[in-house]
Parts: C-alpha cells; sequence; structure tokens
C-alpha cells in the first residue's frame, strides 16, 4: 500500500467508475488509473512507469484527489492547457453565420462540412462549436404564440388550479385523442435479437379509426377513458355524463378543456344551464395552447407505450388495447405534475411575442 494513500469504500468505487469509463476523457481516465493502482500497493514510480508519467505528475494526481476528490480528475487550471489554434474571431463568425447567413446550394440549414469550408476549419470543429453554444441548425421546434386578448387570465386559472385545486372539489384535464388510426403491417414483425432491433414494413394497411375522450383526475393520476367514433357535441355531453356519474355528488366537478367548437355546443351548454349542474365548472385553456393541458401529457404516455410501433388487425383490436392500457395505468395511477409557475411561462411568451414582432418588422 503506498503510504499515507488509503481509500474509503466510496472514493473507491468512485475512481473504479472513472478508470472503467471509455465517455470519460483520458485526462481524467488515466490518473483514475494509477491512483486505483496505488490504493492496490503499487509504488509512485511502479505506477509511474505503468502509466507512462513522471513520479512528480502521480503525486500530484494522488495530492489534487486528497483535496477535490475524483471531480477534480483531469481538471485543466486557468491558464494552463493547450491554447485554442482556431482565432475567436472565426468562432464568432461561425456563430454568426449559423443563426443569420443563407446556406449555400438553397439547402434548408447548415451542415458542419458546408460552414467548415466557408470558414477553412474542420468540421469536428464547427461541431464542437455547435455542440458548445448549444446550436442545432438541422432541429426545427413547433410552436404558435397564443393571440388570445385573454392568455394571460386564462393561463393562471389552469394553473392554479393545477398547483393549488380547490377544496371539496375534484379537477380534471379534459380532451379527445381524435383520429387515432388502426394500422396493421403488410408483414409479420421480425423479433428483436442480440444486435437487431425489432422490425416493422414501412409500409401499412388501414382498418379505420376511432377518438379516445379522456378526463384525467389531477390530483390522483386516475384518468376516465371512454372511446368513440366521433367527437361531436352529443359526443361530449355523453362524455360529462360519464364524469358526473363517476363524481362524489357532494363534491364539485372543475373541468379543464381546450376552445374546440363541440365544447361549446349548444347540447353541452344546455345541460350545463341546469340547476343539477350548478357543481360544475368549466376552464377553457388560451387558445393555441393545448400544451397547457395535463391530459396531453398522458395521451403523450399512452402513444410510447402502448400505440407506437404497434400492429393492429382491426378497430376493435386497438380499442381493446387503449382500454387494457388505460385500466393497467389505473391500477396504479401516478398524478402529472405541473412545474412552470404561470409568471415564468407569461414572461416567456412576452419574450416570443417580442422576437416576432422583430422578426416581421425586418421581413
Amino acid at each position: 500500500m503506498a503510504a499515507g494513500f488509503v481509500l474509503s469504500v466510496e472514493g473507491r468505487l468512485s475512481l473504479e467508475r472513472v478508470a472503467r469509463s471509455v465517455s470519460e476523457p483520458w485526462r481524467r481516465v488515466r490518473p483514475a488509473r494509477a491512483l486505483v493502482a496505488l490504493a492496490d500497493g503499487g509504488s509512485v514510480r511502479g505506477v509511474a512507469r505503468a502509466m507512462g508519467a513522471h513520479q512528480d505528475t502521480v503525486r500530484r494526481w494522488r495530492d489534487q484527489f486528497g483535496v477535490s476528490g475524483v471531480d477534480g480528475l483531469g481538471v485543466v487550471a486557468p491558464g494552463r492547457g493547450r491554447k485554442p489554434s482556431v482565432p475567436a474571431a472565426v468562432v464568432e463568425a461561425i456563430v454568426a453565420d449559423t443563426l443569420c447567413a443563407e446556406p449555400p446550394e438553397g439547402a434548408a440549414c447548415w451542415s458542419t462540412r458546408a460552414m467548415a469550408a466557408r470558414h477553412g476549419v474542420g468540421k469536428d470543429f464547427v461541431a464542437q462549436v455547435w455542440r458548445e453554444r448549444g446550436l442545432r441548425p438541422w432541429l426545427a421546434d413547433v410552436f404558435k404564440v397564443s393571440a388570445d386578448p385573454d392568455f394571460e387570465a386564462k393561463l393562471a386559472d389552469v394553473i392554479g388550479l393545477y398547483v393549488n385545486p380547490p377544496e371539496r372539489a375534484v379537477v380534471f384535464s379534459f380532451d379527445e385523442k381524435t383520429q387515432i388510426q388502426a394500422l396493421d403491417r403488410t408483414q409479420p414483425s421480425l423479433p428483436m435479437r442480440p444486435g437487431r432491433n425489432r422490425t416493422l414494413t414501412h409500409d401499412y394497411k388501414r382498418n379505420g379509426t376511432i377518438d379516445l375522450f379522456a378526463a384525467l383526475n389531477v390530483a390522483t393520476g386516475e384518468v376516465l377513458a371512454q372511446t368513440r367514433k366521433r367527437h361531436t357535441g352529443a359526443d361530449v355531453l355523453a362524455f360529462f355524463k360519464w364524469i358526473d356519474l363517476h363524481t362524489p355528488r357532494r363534491l364539485d366537478v372543475h373541468v379543464i378543456l381546450d376552445n374546440v367548437s363541440a365544447h361549446k355546443s349548444e347540447p353541452v351548454r344546455t345541460w350545463l344551464a341546469h340547476p343539477r349542474r350548478k357543481r360544475w365548472h368549466l376552464h377553457f385553456t388560451p387558445t393555441s395552447s393545448s400544451w397547457a393541458n395535463l391530459v396531453e401529457g398522458w395521451f403523450s404516455i399512452l402513444t410510447r407505450k402502448a400505440l407506437k410501433t404497434q400492429a393492429f388487425t382491426s378497430v376493435e383490436h386497438l380499442k381493446d388495447v387503449i382500454e387494457h392500457w388505460a385500466a393497467h395505468w389505473n391500477h396504479d395511477p401516478k398524478p402529472l405534475k405541473w412545474t412552470k409557475t404561470a409568471d415564468q411561462i407569461i414572461a416567456k411568451v412576452k419574450r416570443a411575442r417580442t422576437a416576432l414582432n422583430k422578426t416581421a418588422t425586418h421581413h
């Protein structure tokens, strides 16, 4: 055992993890391996010879580990290390061109090779600059800023129900997932094997569609779900009656929903206007803000877990899969937590509107 160098169990596990890593940089892996060898009884001279390092370097690794632990391995002190070979002005020019310049030859976005050719650097260097600056010109996020004049009030109302629901009430997040397709593949899938993914044919057969109505209980995570052939006002009313039937009479019903016309149809308005429905309260999300409806997160989970990459021989088969998965979810429901405050979202939307106005003025 090297004199004065003793590892705790946690310290040894951390060092061994870095020493075995194939993704950590070599400047961290190398000292980790040297320190593990020291802890196993190797001498400074022997470890230095085995690692191809100077004895003073091994001692410095040992002393640095005693001060900073695993996090201090491979840290380059300010002013040390290899100096950048590409001037900072070139780096800033790459960033500026990525953000503002038109790519050549009518391309939709810049590639690392095209940008490297423009500035006389390597494509890997361009990729590094993009990675460090968080630039991904090949991606485009889908968004739309709501033009609802009551955006702030509606958003605050909806998020208030998520984070601070009223007492003696149930809050439901309700929506429809429409036109779910029962797609069957033209050939059977090949099973997954080591080194090969499960396969699906690129073409498919359409066996019809169904609509899924779902109301997520914000507090418990339980979901009331029904499949229907359409999503008219009459269908919405039937589902509201389903919610009403499954909610204890002593509790108020708060439903968060979007602005689809079926949700405001005459049958729905007439039913809600009855004195027996005075416990019902509808809360509409701002227009073009489906992301504010929490049940959309449940739809995403359903799609990923039960529908994506599956084959359905008929609409009934698709219906059975959805109902089975919904029952499985309700066996051990997990509430979906809302994390952003209304003020944070409103501030972000204001920044987006400012940016859009500048872009429109520029064009």
